[in-house]
């Protein structure tokens, strides 16, 4: 049978590529950015409860009520924005199907999207799938900032869209109040769309947490994806939410009403509880991975990485340029199988890579999975 395929171009992503190497060469994994710890035994303790409580038929299509609500909450006491749990808020099956979701809602076929690259490698294909095309644009090294003049020069009559991330995933950089500011006139001036990729909100250092919800131009046409897999260390339940103004929130329910139609009913209970009674401990994550940022950067005092300033996320990059002449791809298989530490390379996430030997190591890991990864890439 011959299959015209709709993305020709795609195959396994790379994070399972290297996390199946990493098991297969028993190498500690910091690649997949997932935590090696355990989630907190009040949320393991109400997922139970709910579980046998009987909470395990389908939830309301746009999220339970006592979630919505905690969320609403949640971003008031982060932000400062009022929201609508009942119109604005919908819960989605981890954050990468929100993205889909919000892409599908929106986008036409002839519609063209503006991508900030390094780009996670979800976005573009949502996009394909819809019909869409991308405009891709390099954010600036070493600092991996936005040149918003050249975002404005490339806008078209159809650029319908264009997706940030921040704090962002690869580089671990974050928008500035004058990013956002920009990023608001821009997308006034063109009556653009926004989808604003926020999973790690939360994780921010030396900064306060800062995000689309705080900008009311902004707020009003954008759609805001977030993770309570990265907040509480759950990547597995794959649990996730959009915050939308209420003509777009109408339009992302239809798409997902027909995706997923609703996600994991014991776990929205069980997050519900956390976020009354634990919000601390949302507020304590910077904090919290902080502690894990310096402590793999402390450890890796005397290699020959050269280590680049993380200001959110849980990853860190890492040029390895004083070390080998490979391709970022070859020399992490290379770490992976000869030295036992599994990376990500920098390059999978661009449209066209730039001339580098970069790679983005995962620090959301315990202590001492931290230390002795770092006492290997020591040796080299």
């Amino acid at each position: 049978m011959k299959i015209n395929s709709k993305l020709p171009h795609v195959g396994t992503t790379i994070f399972s590529v290297m996390s199946a190497l990493a098991n297969e060469n028993k190498a500690i994994n910091l690649s997949q950015g997932f935590p090696d710890f355990a989630a907190s035994e009040y949320l393991l303790e109400r997922l139970n409860y709910h579980a046998t409580a009987g909470r395990n038929q389908y939830a309301p299509m746009n999220g339970v009520p006592e979630l919505r609500e905690a969320i609403a909450d949640l971003i008031g006491d982060c932000y400062g924005r009022k929201v609508d749990a009942e119109t604005e808020i919908t819960l989605a099956s981890g954050a990468t199907e929100a993205l889909f979701v919000a892409v599908q809602a929106i986008i036409r076929p002839g519609d063209d999207v503006i991508l900030l690259d390094p780009a996670y490698d979800s976005y573009e294909p949502a996009i394909t799938l819809a019909g869409g095309s991308c405009t891709r644009l390099s954010l600036v090294p070493p600092r991996y900032q936005p040149d918003w003049q050249q975002i404005e020069d490339s806008i078209k009559p159809n650029t319908r869209l264009i997706m940030v991330n921040s704090p962002h995933n690869p580089t671990a950089t974050a928008f500035t109040d004058s990013d956002w500011r920009e990023l608001e006139r821009i997308a006034d001036k063109h009556n653009l769309l926004v989808i604003s990729d926020e999973v790690y909100e939360h994780i921010v250092f030396e900064r306060e947490r800062n995000s689309a919800h705080r900008y009311p131009g902004l707020a009003e046409r954008t759609f805001v994806v977030s993770s309570f897999g990265k907040t509480f260390h759950v990547t597995g339940w794959k649990l996730g939410y959009c915050v939308a103004p209420p003509a777009l929130s109408e339009e992302f329910r239809k798409v997902h009403q027909f995706v997923t139609f609703t996600s994991f009913t014991p776990a929205q209970y069980a997050v519900a509880d956390m976020l009354t009674e634990k919000r601390d401990e949302v507020h304590a994550l910077g904090a919290f991975y902080q502690r894990k940022r310096d402590c793999f950067i402390h450890a890796m005092r005397g290699s020959r990485f050269e280590l680049l300033p993380s200001a959110g996320t849980y990853f860190v990059l890492a040029d390895y340029s004083a070390l080998s002449d490979l391709n970022d791809v070859d020399y992490c298989h290379q770490l992976t199988r000869e030295h036992g530490v599994a990376a990500i390379p920098l390059s999978v996430f661009y449209e066209t890579p730039p001339e580098s030997r970069i790679v983005r190591f995962c620090f959301a890991k315990r202590e001492q999975t931290l230390i002795d990864a770092a006492a290997r890439l020591k040796t080299l």
